[in-house]
């Protein structure tokens, strides 16, 4: 499929240098010329032991939720994580006992790897690339990965978040973390912090939305659906507070450009839901189960799910997606179905690869 040239280099921060600490140099007397990338995402529990703490970490971090003034954060967060562990720990004994989030984040890292090093044959081999993970609130922590790489030499760093959508929520409060740390290193490093629309990670969505559709035993999607037994698609995204959106957060509108792109490229009836919402303000909407009941109600029988601002299997598509808003289908008598998360879809992986490569060739290294 022919793609469109809608891709923009993403926003970077400007090209920085940390502290001053002492530099390590290679044996040679030269600076290391390995290009670092770190991934970043938000990490999660590694056992049900895990599932307080990271949500006391998740609670504690402002940028995400403001527990009243900043002395009653902390407090508040433990209070919180203290409450819900029980029955979040629930949820993550459904789906083995832990997050698949580390585990699917190194299978990426790893394929990524091996792409950028491939691509770099014949240049020179004092040039290449290696790829880290650093997760926001569950281990291997941003702040432990950064002085690793740099006691292994790295001192070039792409920053590449792990969220497609830019939110201060999210990948902003990444971000955040990673420069903290790294201005102690001397390192310079370029940070990626949105790419919704790039062709090759569009055309991975199409990708698993066309095998999706197969999974209905349809091949080529209507649009719009000629009877109520056609296949409607069912975009669903992380919610946000209303507030964090009104005060000029980009996630909406790239989630929305997402689609556009997407559905420029298939046509498919489409609606968007916002689920994993919590606590008692104003959400993004429709909720995920409000759109399932609204659909219900108009007699849509056959819906698939896209996971639309995950690049990984995690809670909200094992449990919430494939537990949660599946029972509620079956009640409501739609056969509810779920696209595949990317994880390792190798055009997804090509997708990081370019991204990672143009922002080298921009920095000039």
């Amino acid at each position: 499929m022919e793609e469109k040239n809608s891709y923009t280099s993403p926003p970077r921060s400007p090209l920085s240098k940390g502290g001053q600490r002492g530099d390590k140099h290679d044996t040679d007397g030269s600076f290391s010329k390995t290009i670092g990338v770190i991934l970043l995402n938000l990490g999660g529990p590694d056992s049900l032991e895990a599932v307080r703490p990271f949500l006391y970490n998740l609670f504690s971090d402002r940028q995400i939720i403001r527990l009243g003034p900043l002395f009653m954060q902390t407090p508040l967060a433990w209070l919180i994580s203290t409450i819900r562990s029980r029955k979040t720990r629930r949820f993550y004994s459904l789906i083995g006992g832990k997050s698949p989030i580390l585990d699917i984040t190194r299978a990426q890292a790893k394929a990524l790897e091996k792409a950028l090093n491939s691509s770099i044959s014949p240049c020179p081999s004092s040039v290449a690339f290696r790829v880290y993970i650093g997760m926001r609130y569950w281990h291997p922590f941003i702040e432990d990965v950064v002085p690793l790489m740099h006691k292994e030499g790295t001192r070039k760093v792409i920053a590449l978040s792990l969220y497609p959508q830019y939110s201060v929520t999210t990948t902003g409060s990444s971000l955040s973390r990673f420069k903290e740390v790294a201005a102690d290193y001397q390192m310079e490093f370029s940070c990626i912090s949105s790419w919704y629309n790039h062709p090759l990670y569009i055309r991975a969505l199409v990708d698993v939305i066309r095998k999706g559709f197969e999974s209905f035993g349809i091949t080529s999607p209507v649009s719009p659906p000629a009877s109520s037994d056609d296949i409607h698609v069912l975009f669903s995204a992380h919610s946000l507070p209303q507030k964090i959106i009104d005060e000029g957060d980009p996630y909406e509108h790239q989630t929305k450009e997402t689609i556009r792109e997407i559905t420029e490229r298939i046509p498919v009836q489409w609606h968007l839901s916002y689920q994993s919402k919590s606590g008692p303000v104003k959400w993004l909407e429709p909720s995920t189960d409000g759109k399932l009941k609204e659909l219900s109600a108009k007699g849509v029988k056959n819906i698939l799910m896209v996971p639309i601002s995950f690049v990984s299997d995690h809670i909200e598509t094992l449990y919430e997606i494939d537990i949660l808003y599946k029972r509620l289908a079956e009640k409501l008598g739609i056969n509810l179905r779920r696209a595949d998360s990317l994880n390792t879809h190798p055009v997804f992986i090509s997708a990081l690869k370019d991204i990672v490569l143009k922002s080298v060739k921009e920095t000039g290294w």
